[in-house]
């Protein structure tokens, strides 16, 4: 695929076991690999690199985190070939503590959409209860849907499909979609 950024859904799954740092495949919805993310282990702020592929030869996206600590962390997405800011996804600390939020920001940082859990009734069980319940997140924006990511069960690997709305584009960069995936996985994927 030339442009892997140009498909309405994907499929990302978290390898099991990665001794330094955490890996995640993307594919397509034809199962084809389109992208390949790491994750740096022992870094203070998080650093998540994202490739065409698995040999790392053409970096595409990455994702950095702007401080080393904060409830309300931020993170930037930046184009690798361009150096340019895409937008920042920040996330929301105090609500996020019963049910995830987060918000997704333009390259200025105005806010453009919100992400967020399900449902707190589902968002207390998962944290409370059990965390073989898959999580499922809504990207909207005025009570339009942009995307959907939806946890599938399997107690051994995170796969987390994003499905982007028909004209979801015209408000938001489908690499910010993306990268938000990528971050549920890498981030609250931790809880579970």
């Amino acid at each position: 695929m030339d442009n892997p950024f140009e498909a309405d859904q994907y499929m990302i799954r978290r390898k099991v076991f990665s001794f330094l740092g955490q890996k995640f495949h993307v594919y397509d919805a034809q199962e084809r690999l389109t992208l390949f993310c790491q994750q740096k282990a022992f870094k203070l702020k998080e650093d998540i690199r994202i490739f065409s592929d698995e040999s790392k030869s053409q970096e595409r996206l990455v994702i950095k985190a702007r401080q080393i600590v904060d409830f309300s962390a931020a993170y930037d997405v930046v184009d690798s070939e361009t150096g340019r800011k895409i937008g920042a996804l920040r996330r929301k600390g105090w609500a996020s503590l019963i049910r995830d939020s987060w918000e997704f920001l333009d390259p200025v940082d105005r806010p453009i959409a919100s992400l967020k859990e399900d449902s707190t009734t589902m968002a207390l069980l998962r944290r409370f209860l059990t965390n073989l319940i898959p999580q499922s997140y809504d990207l909207s924006v005025d009570g339009r849907r942009l995307a959907s990511y939806e946890q599938n069960f399997n107690p051994f690997v995170l796969k987390l499909t994003v499905t982007i709305a028909p004209g979801a584009r015209d408000v938001v960069d489908p690499r910010l979609v993306l990268a938000g995936g990528i971050l549920l996985c890498a981030i609250e994927g931790r809880q579970n």
